[in-house]
């Protein structure tokens, strides 16, 4: 048997035990390798992560951003021009992605600021405003009556029929500066002004009347069946209320077309109803009329447009304060109608038609016992008379002047007993609550003024130019007097006109010839206007 060596064992051996190690360090490099690749795996993977999340911060970044500079540049303004205008809308966020987080709470949280902010601001500066225009226009207004008190002493001091006629149309300007600075001055906290006593519905609806330019277009229909008025307190702000109202009507309706007032009574209380025909309103026109005159919201100057509008304002404001209510809708005829309701409980009252009798100009209500049909108010415009034809007056002597507002007080024959002299042929008592009639004057004739005239020579005319005698002051008249004399002289004055012209039509006189002068070209110094103000042909 063949031996091994001993040198190939040991070498077999080494060689074994190298490769064993070699093994052993093999799959230890290769157990390490593994590791570092999956080291590298998680590293590669955690740095695509780091990417995408800093991509992400970075999108999050300009989308907050954006979101700051659209709040800045188009949030905040759209949302301090719906504070002026509601109509206008406000847009949201720019990114729906953010609406309920943290940056949406943020940025409404900053909007509510602005919203606070500005509007402390502006009410702050309204107040201001109107604490101004109150003063300014208190005051103006307190002139204006005083001026009004200056007109009215002077209509009962003069009675001649310019000065008469200058001084209604002074007095009805006056009247419109003293409607507006009182709308301006209510809107702005101040009360009316004025305080009156307990009043018939019906004369307060003429008084509203009275105030406007075009109040002949207004048709006034009295359905009370009781005497109702107002009680002191809340005649002057009702008043005005209808005065806004019947001004909307009259200014947004045809010149030609009529307006309809209605005074109706009740279970409640009374309503005056304002139709007209005109242009009328859009919805959104009529949901802001009707809020301005709710009185709920609060008001500012800068909401009334520019120039202001304070019709609606001024009625929302007495509305507030005297509890009578104010509405607007669709009127039958196409335009809008305005409803002004007085409740009875605290507002109306009971009048005594024998201590305080309503206006003769004022329609009788429809449960009036007056068996004589009512009078209509004389309207500026009208040529014919509205009372039964009278028979013709003698004209007056030439240079004679007729007082006008006076009435007779006693009949001609109480004169003739008490001064023993007989009335003047040119002198005609009127009937009880009416005018005598102004003549044209005519020129006399020098042959006319030798004649005797019932048994004795007529003393030639005064020139115009003497001065009159002086005689005795005359007697202070009453304010009820004064306003009834004014008012039978507005219905006077469309039947004296008529007068005149037919006796313009006698001239030339036969005993004058045919080409006698007209009667103002026998005094150089006559008016050139006839005896009812208007110029002469």
């Amino acid at each position: 048997m063949t031996e091994i060596p001993v040198a190939l064992t040991v070498t077999l051996s080494v060689g074994t035990a190298a490769a064993v190690a070699l093994a052993l360090l093999l799959a230890r490099s290769m157990r390490e390798a593994r590791r570092l690749r999956q080291r590298s795996a998680t590293a590669e993977k955690e740095l695509q992560d780091a990417l995408r999340h800093q991509a992400a911060l970075s999108a999050r970044t300009q989308a907050v951003e954006a979101e700051v500079r659209h709040l800045a540049a188009n949030r905040v303004p759209d949302l301090a021009a719906s504070l002026a205008h509601p109509h206008v809308p406000v847009r949201g966020l720019l990114d729906p992605g953010f609406r309920g987080t943290e940056l949406d709470r943020s940025l409404t949280a900053v909007m509510d600021q602005v919203v606070d902010a500005v509007t402390k601001e502006r009410l702050r500066m309204d107040g201001a405003a109107q604490s101004a225009m109150r003063g300014s226009t208190t005051t103006i207004q307190a002139l204006l009556y005083q001026l009004q008190s200056k007109l009215q002493a002077m209509q009962e001091r003069y009675d001649d029929p310019f000065v008469a006629e200058d001084l209604l149309t002074a007095d009805f300007l006056n009247e419109q500066a003293l409607r507006r600075i009182q709308a301006t001055a209510i809107v702005c906290g101040a009360w009316p002004g004025l305080t009156r006593q307990d009043s018939h519905l019906g004369d307060m609806v003429l008084g509203a009347m009275s105030r406007l330019v075009g109040y002949e277009r207004v048709q006034v229909t009295n359905q009370l069946r009781d005497p109702l008025g107002v009680v002191a307190r809340a005649v002057e702000p009702v008043v005005v209320a209808l005065a806004e109202l019947i001004a909307n009507a009259l200014h947004y309706s045809h010149p030609e077309l009529p307006v309809a007032v209605t005074i109706q009574q009740g279970n409640r209380g009374a309503s005056i109803i304002v139709d007209d025909a005109g242009v009328g309103m859009h919805a959104e026109e009529m949901e802001r009329a009707q809020r301005l005159m709710s009185g709920q919201d609060p008001m500012l100057l800068t909401e009334l447009g520019d120039p202001p509008r304070t019709g609606f304002a001024s009625v929302g404001q007495l509305v507030r304060q005297y509890g009578f209510a104010a509405s607007v809708e669709a009127s039958p005829y196409g335009g809008v109608r305005a409803i002004v309701h007085i409740p009875g409980e605290p507002l109306l009252t009971l009048m005594d038609v024998e201590k305080q009798p309503m206006s003769p100009m004022t329609p009788p209500p429809r449960g009036s016992s007056s068996g004589a049909p009512p009078i209509p108010p004389a309207l500026p415009g009208d040529t014919t008379s509205q009372r039964p034809p009278r028979q013709p007056e003698p004209a007056p002597a030439h240079g004679e002047t007729v007082q006008l507002g006076t009435v007779p007080e006693r009949p001609a024959a109480d004169t003739t007993a008490t001064t023993g002299t007989a009335p003047s042929p040119d002198r005609v008592p009127a009937p009880d609550g009416d005018l005598p009639r102004r003549r044209r004057r005519r020129a006399v004739p020098e042959a006319a003024l030798d004649q005797p005239f019932g048994g004795a020579a007529e003393a030639p005319p005064q020139p115009r130019t003497q001065p009159a005698a002086p005689s005795a002051p005359p007697a202070q008249s009453s304010p009820e007097e004064s306003a009834e004399r004014w008012a039978a002289f507005q219905r006077g004055t469309a039947s004296g006109r008529a007068a005149a012209d037919e006796g313009a039509d006698d001239w030339p006189h036969p005993s004058q010839g045919r080409h006698a002068a007209p009667p103002h070209a026998a005094d150089p110094h006559a008016d050139p206007r006839s005896a009812e103000g208007n110029p002469q042909e």
